[in-house]
């Protein structure tokens, strides 16, 4: 008899107490270290916002070729991404990831040595190749560990290291910039150089530390991994008896395809606002220092946000609604920045859009994982994900241009409010199978 059954039988078989045991167990061994790992990795891909400050006058660069090349690291990123996550899940997440962890590390700490344009742009797109798969991989990876009535809060913890790696990582930005002369290098490359550290140490961790599946976790007890492993078998069957997606499937799946265009809108907003985002605060006329201080405001909401959204809409069972009130709270934050040239007010309104921002990821990777499963996870996870990173490029790019063009950051800003409002609609338009949201397991036969 299944360990899940509902009513009488779900009391008599002490699931509740065995649910929560084993959870909590993979709570604690999991979440916490992937998103340490997760903070190394944005932390290494956003930085080079911070350097920009010294940076960009150091090699003479304009704004359009400093959004250029901030942007490059998601085209290469787009064209590995895919065979990056068929490799996971070949391979394995523990090796796989420590593979990424390593190149990315090694990559990121080669920025301190880019001395022009060509440099900048060239290493850039290697990071990007180096560090493809990650994100998507781990996605994809839990949902091998936890439960559909889990994922919106799990998803929100991991993905709090986004905001939580500027929260901590942009005043120790700004205060390393003041690191110029020791040894002989500018605070920049120190900047590179220091924060590639973590990555490459928890590179070596990752190949001892992850367990692949849960019918290898030596760490949880025998009726834990049983109860876990048919747990995720019922939700897998759960999905695959409304549908299963080959692998080219999900590739072009129309559904697959509208969740990824959600995807570049959001994450338009979000790179277009963390990468430009000290250089706005420094035209407050701040020095380094209080740059870092004052660009960690919006990125405390936006982590307060992450997380409560994320708890909330797991509480509520609800996906889509959650989703559109974010991505409202961020197209208003950003358009009013756009307007407001109080630096408080404008602080404010900035610190809205961080909370739709990253309140909008918190539940989004909950639709793709709603009704993929499998290889055809993997592959189409990291479609959505790819996809959703071109405007990685796009959105600082266009900043950038539109910064050199205008002489203001107005436009730009307009822009990524428009992405975040194009991606409203899209959610508001789309189909949402509230069932295979929550993927509730099959009762026994």
């Amino acid at each position: 008899m299944a360990l899940w059954n509902s009513g009488k039988n779900r009391e008599e078989t002490g699931v509740d107490e065995i649910e929560a045991r084993t959870m909590a167990k993979v709570m604690r061994r999991l979440v916490p270290f992937l998103i340490l790992c997760y903070f190394a990795a944005y932390l290494d891909r956003v930085n080079v916002g911070f350097a920009a400050l010294t940076m960009i006058p150091d090699l003479h660069l304009s704004k359009t070729a400093f959004g250029f090349g901030a942007g490059i690291f998601f085209l290469a990123y787009f064209v590995f991404e895919v065979p990056s996550n068929l490799a996971l899940d070949r391979f394995g997440a523990s090796r796989w990831i420590a593979r990424i962890m390593l190149t990315w590390g090694v990559l990121s700490g080669a920025m301190a040595l880019v001395s022009g344009e060509t440099s900048f742009y060239v290493v850039r797109t290697l990071l990007g190749a180096a560090e493809a798969g990650f994100f998507p991989g781990i996605i994809f990876y839990l949902t091998l560990w936890f439960p559909g009535v889990y994922r919106a809060r799990v998803v929100s913890y991991f993905m709090a290291a986004i905001p939580l790696s500027s929260v901590i990582g942009a005043p120790v930005s700004g205060l390393v910039l003041y690191a110029d002369g020791f040894l002989g290098l500018r605070g920049w490359q120190w900047l590179f150089i220091i924060e590639a550290v973590p990555a490459i140490l928890l590179g070596f961790v990752c190949w001892f530390y992850l367990t692949d599946h849960p019918a290898h976790a030596a760490w949880l007890a025998p009726e834990e991994r049983q109860w876990l492993a048919e747990r995720m078998a019922a939700e897998r069957a759960v999905r695959e008896r409304a549908r299963t997606y080959t692998i080219l499937e999900s590739l072009i799946d129309p559904r697959v395809l509208a969740i990824a265009l959600i995807y570049f809108g959001a994450v338009a907003a979000n790179y277009g606002f963390t990468f430009w985002l000290p250089q706005i605060v420094k035209a407050f006329g701040l020095n380094n220092a209080q740059t870092g201080f004052v660009t960690a405001i919006p990125y405390v909401i936006g982590t307060i946000g992450m997380v409560y959204w994320g708890r909330r809409s797991d509480r509520l069972g609800e996906r889509k609604g959650h989703m559109a009130i974010a991505l409202i709270a961020a197209a208003a934050g950003l358009a009013a920045s756009a307007v407001l040239s109080d630096p408080l007010a404008k602080m404010v309104v900035l610190s809205v859009a961080g909370f739709g921002i990253f309140a909008a990821i918190s539940v989004f990777w909950t639709f793709p994982t709603a009704f993929l499963s499998g290889t055809a996870a993997a592959s189409g996870i990291a479609v959505i994900n790819s996809i959703g990173n071109l405007s990685g490029f796009a959105g600082p790019y266009v900043m950038g241009a539109l910064r050199d063009y205008t002489g203001t950051f107005t436009s730009g800003l307009f822009v990524i409010a428009g992405a975040a409002v194009v991606a409203l609609i899209i959610v508001l338009l789309l189909p949402h199978d509230r069932a295979l949201e929550e993927a509730p397991p099959a009762p026994a036969e």
